[in-house]
């Protein structure tokens, strides 16, 4: 998704609001999640809230859409905006208490927010091209490395922000459960390695500073010369957890590659070169992490798991 639009994209406010407001197919899906049918039935009404309130002139929303309600907006004075609803579920409880807290160093600013409708507006990012848009990895991993850096520090001290050791005690908890439940789709050893290592690197970690979690190459947007990321799910954590999303990223690229288990040994390389993280935890929290994405309550996806065992491998 680019979270760049012009202002030929956008349309008369009296349209959106006067009219019923679109909601992009791709946020379908909720439907089968408890209380997303009813999240998506009442969505038009959050998104016209937000309008009036706030006095924005509303885009289309973007399309696809995947997991949240994305459109560009423009506000009184002529600022050029992004209005962005999230599903009121654990991941998007603390993203506008993440983005305020960095204050636009690494990241989107944040606007304004409505935690009630988890509703937030947030700077555009213009042009908003992704850094998959990168074709050259190497740099891409070195631009990725400048935005860790301006996010990495130390975590409030309000403490409102959830722990990584509580995710990885859930997730050693529950990952034997859902293995048996998806069909075994990996093999047991991975999935003891995955279990030790939740808990071994929990209660190891050296000094913690907020996490954004997700930080692939399509949350990170170029702004002006500026790169910045979107999308936080954030945790207080090490440095090399931080990473995971990362080190398996471009996932279908990386998956057709003829050799896969080097490009992801790479990356580690390089990001243990450039940001001076241990090595061993940075593969192990991949493997944790892809595991733990890879195979929900729900469902399991096999490219994430995929990139566990190539980081296995590693």
């Amino acid at each position: 998704m680019t979270l760049g639009a012009s202002s030929k994209d956008l349309v008369a406010l009296q349209g959106v609001v006067d009219g019923p407001v679109p909601v992009p197919e791709g946020l379908a899906w909720w439907k089968t999640v408890p209380n997303g049918a009813e999240w998506l039935r009442g969505l038009p009404q959050l998104v016209e809230g937000c309008v009036h309130d706030w006095k924005l002139t509303l885009g289309a929303p973007f399309e696809p859409g995947s997991v949240a309600w994305v459109a560009p907006a423009e506000l009184p004075d002529g600022r050029r905006a992004v209005l962005k609803v999230n599903f009121p579920d654990v991941e998007s409880e603390h993203e506008a208490d993440a983005l305020a807290f960095w204050a636009g160093s690494g990241a989107v600013r944040l606007l304004a927010h409505e935690h009630k409708r988890r509703a937030l507006l947030l700077e555009r990012c213009e042009p908003g091209v992704q850094l998959w848009g990168v074709k050259d990895e190497e740099r891409a991993y070195r631009i990725s490395v400048g935005v860790f850096r301006e996010l990495w520090r130390p975590p409030p001290a309000d403490g409102c922000f959830r722990a990584l050791t509580e995710d990885a005690q859930r997730w050693a908890r529950e990952l034997p459960g859902r293995w048996e439940r998806h069909g075994r789709p990996c093999a047991r050893s991975l999935l003891d390695e995955a279990v030790a290592l939740s808990t071994d690197l929990a209660h190891s970690q050296p000094e913690l500073v907020l996490c954004h979690q997700d930080a692939h190459g399509g949350n990170m947007l170029m702004a002006g010369d500026r790169w910045l990321v979107i999308d936080p799910k954030p945790l207080v954590g090490e440095r090399a957890f931080d990473l995971a999303s990362s080190l398996r990223d471009r996932r279908g690229t990386l998956l057709r590659s003829p050799r896969p288990q080097g490009v992801v040994a790479r990356r580690l390389d390089q990001y243990v070169s450039e940001l001076g993280v241990d090595r061993g935890r940075a593969r192990g929290w991949g493997i944790v992490h892809a595991l733990a994405w890879g195979m929900t309550g729900e469902t399991v996806y096999p490219d994430l798991v995929a990139c566990a065992e190539l980081l296995a491998a590693a």
